[in-house]
């Protein structure tokens, strides 16, 4: 028969090595988990905006009638306040004049964004986009509309975004991209 001698624990030495290497591990670990939580973030948000879109084409083809998207804070009403983190709404835009109006059918609604995600269009893009029954884009005056969405998270510094590009035949495709900076909302 064999007996054990000594105690079986761990010295406190050693448990203040253990918790210092889980420190360090830890500092590493964490600006790495942040950067993929910021991008799935950002991926979310883009591929949120582009359903909506895809949504919007299609609709304004299969019904035979122009299709909107526009930001829309509580999800009733176009706005043209800020950027297209607070919301969007998807429409069709029987009297073409990209506001939802009575009678009008909401085909679907988006909440607001994670608070950090900046989405901001360019001008021809900054507050709504047009889609007629051909798949086009178009201004509510008949113009040609096309432009850049910007998704990204708030930083004064350079950092990751994505966009959607919305070419003149109204097709959007989404981009991997940096930016100066991402203002904030």
């Amino acid at each position: 028969m064999r007996t054990q001698s000594g105690s079986a624990g761990f010295t406190l030495v050693e448990l203040l090595v253990v918790v210092a290497l889980v420190a360090i591990l830890q500092s590493l670990a964490t600006p790495a988990l942040s950067a993929i939580v910021n991008s799935i973030q950002l991926t979310t948000a883009v591929n949120s905006l582009l359903s909506g879109l895809h949504l919007a084409r299609s609709e304004a083809a299969k019904h035979n009638t122009r299709t909107v998207v526009c930001k829309s804070a509580n999800g009733d009403a176009c706005t043209t306040a800020s950027g297209w983190e607070q919301g969007w709404i998807v429409f069709h835009d029987s009297n073409n004049n990209a506001t939802l109006d009575s009678g009008e059918a909401v085909l679907m609604r988006q909440q607001a964004l994670p608070p950090g995600v900046s989405l901001k269009g360019n001008m021809p893009v900054a507050n709504y986009v047009s889609f007629t029954p051909v798949g086009t884009t178009r201004y509510v005056s008949g113009a040609f509309q096309a432009g850049t969405l910007t998704v990204c998270q708030q930083s004064a510094t350079r950092t990751d975004a994505r966009q959607i590009v919305i070419s003149s035949s109204g097709r959007p495709r989404t981009v991997r991209t940096t930016v100066d900076r991402c203002p904030q909302n």
